[in-house]
């Protein structure tokens, strides 16, 4: 039965194989991108290792704890050969007997499930690039030349994702691997240009003209060209021109005519006027994230936004559907967004959602889309403190936002925090130096007592934090209620305003729109800018 069209940009929490299978449609995507979580910072003895022990187990590295062989990979593996048999079948089974049964081969599992239902879900015309490095790009590429068809491929993407530098015992490794594939040979295509390097503009563009223009000249006679020309005499040369004398003249008329000093005539191309070279399948002219960038949010797999912008005006047009199975901190959500296209996420971890929604907030404060997914009552939110503590923890704290401590956003599970005692912070500026202060929180999604709200106070005095904020699934108790209100208040020296310095919400509070006191402002999650959307009216489905 195929899923309802999806009406609105939606955001989805949770595992992207049952939800691409669930809720979207055959053939109603247009473009996709993907940068599943891989992180091949390992040596191949590792990577390819077969597990047997706790020491395969702690340097498993893909797709975070989950990502390992076992009866999650038995039973992907089962269901793709039950559902896909024949070619992808035998490619998978190819792959697994070069690799093992090693994180490799549970990787590639798991990811030729993904591959089918995203070869399903796109349109005819529509693409599909696959963002991941070196480590893993060969073995890929197989799985998808057996998904989409060899001949479906398009290109090799080569970006240069850091600058030069030093591997103790090996080459530099600089770049991340683009797989470019189409569903059909009808695939929809922008052709896109990129900037001329100093040095070819150096080289090329050596006039200027007495507005400060810079031009280069173009041969104008059609003497090597198959098919003639037009002879005739133009400024006292007689010679085959590529163009007729009424064309030359309304040429000159428009200043586009430069005269040598032997009289001839060349033709004056503007560099304000180029779009740049034609794009290529190496990328070296988008720059990575530093640590300075505006746009960093500090998500460890962060992709440049002019990255993704390029990608998807070469592959799509506006009102068309993006999709992003593993959406991480949003970079293709945001450059649909801001590009004018719909769009689909979907991330396995509220720490990623939360961070989307954050993200969008700040830049783009008039979008309009849907989360789908999240507790919306108090039913689904026991219901999610019982399936994962973890992923309600960092639920409950995007309730506040508020940043995770000791969370890993490109891993399914979390850890607790390295300081005892703190599950998530705020951090907000209340003086006249800029040195923020701290909310300090914890989560509890189970059984609650007395002693909790002294331990939480012990906290707050050691951290020499100036707010604590206890969020729990269970009502609090009276003497709960009697502790929290004995540690006092804090005054803002900025709002002379006081707040308690200890304050319990329920996840009830929050649900209904309760909030945290505190001064305003608050500078937790680092803020994205603020962009300017494509022209036009806002896009439905």
């Amino acid at each position: 039965m195929n899923p309802k069209p999806i009406i609105s940009n939606t955001l989805f929490y949770g595992d992207n194989l049952p939800i691409l299978r669930d809720y979207i449609p055959s053939e109603s995507v247009d473009l996709i991108y993907l940068d599943p979580p891989f992180n091949s910072n390992r040596s191949y003895n590792v990577l390819f290792r077969d597990e047997g022990g706790k020491s395969a187990d702690a340097q498993i590295t893909a797709f975070g704890d989950s990502w390992h062989w076992g009866d999650s990979a038995d039973n992907a593996l089962n269901e793709l050969i039950r559902a896909n048999p024949g070619k992808v079948d035998d490619a998978v089974q190819s792959m697994l007997g070069i690799v093992g049964h090693s994180p490799m081969g549970a990787y590639l599992v798991m990811m030729a499930a993904r591959l089918v239902e995203l070869q399903r879900v796109l349109k005819p015309t529509g693409s599909l690039y696959l963002h991941c490095d070196p480590t893993a790009s060969h073995y890929l590429k197989v799985i998808l030349d057996t998904v989409f068809g060899a001949e479906n491929f398009n290109s090799e993407i080569i970006w240069k994702r850091t600058s030069a530098h030093s591997d103790s015992k090996t080459l530099g490794n600089s770049h991340d691997v683009i797989l470019f594939y189409s569903k059909s040979d009808t695939l929809l295509w922008n052709k896109q240009y990129q900037p001329y390097s100093n040095e070819y503009i150096k080289s090329h563009y050596r006039y200027l003209d007495k507005a400060g223009r810079k031009f280069r000249t173009d041969n104008l006679t059609a003497t090597s060209l198959s098919g003639g020309g037009y002879e005739y005499a133009w400024n006292g040369v007689t010679k085959i021109w590529r163009c007729p004398e009424k064309k030359m003249q309304e040429l000159h008329d428009q200043g586009r005519l430069h005269y040598t000093k032997s009289g001839s005539v060349e033709y004056i191309r503007y560099l304000d006027e180029m779009q740049g070279t034609p794009l290529q399948d190496i990328w070296d002219d988008v720059p990575p994230i530093n640590s300075q960038a505006a746009e960093r949010l500090g998500y460890p797999t962060q992709k440049p936004l002019a990255l993704l912008e390029r990608i998807i005006q070469a592959s799509s047009n506006p009102g068309d559907v993006v999709l992003d199975p593993f959406c991480g901190c949003g970079t293709a959500v945001a450059a649909s967004e801001k590009l004018g296209r719909r769009w689909i996420g979907i991330d396995i971890t509220h720490l990623a959602i939360s961070l989307i929604r954050y993200r969008m907030k700040d830049m783009f404060p008039t979008s309009q889309y849907q989360v789908v997914g999240e507790p919306q009552d108090m039913e689904s939110a026991r219901q999610l403190a019982q399936d994962d503590r973890f992923q309600f923890q960092w639920w409950a704290l995007s309730l506040v936002r508020a940043r995770p401590e000791g969370g890993d956003p490109s891993s399914k599970k979390g850890k607790k925090g390295a300081d005892q005692g703190i599950d998530g912070t705020i951090n907000f500026i209340d003086n006249t130096s800029d040195a923020f202060q701290r909310v300090i929180i914890q989560v509890k999604s189970g059984h609650v007592k007395s002693s909790d709200i002294r331990d939480l106070h012990g906290v707050l005095e050691r951290e020499k934090a100036a707010l604590a904020v206890y969020i729990t699934l269970e009502p609090p108790s009276v003497p709960m209620l009697k502790e929290a209100l004995e540690a006092g208040k804090y005054t803002s020296p900025i709002w002379q305003k006081e707040y308690p310095r200890i304050q319990i919400l329920t996840i009830e509070d929050l649900l209904s729109g309760k909030e945290i006191q505190m001064p305003p402002d608050a500078g937790t999650f680092k803020k994205a800018e603020k962009i300017k959307k494509a022209e036009g009216k806002q896009l439905g489905f």
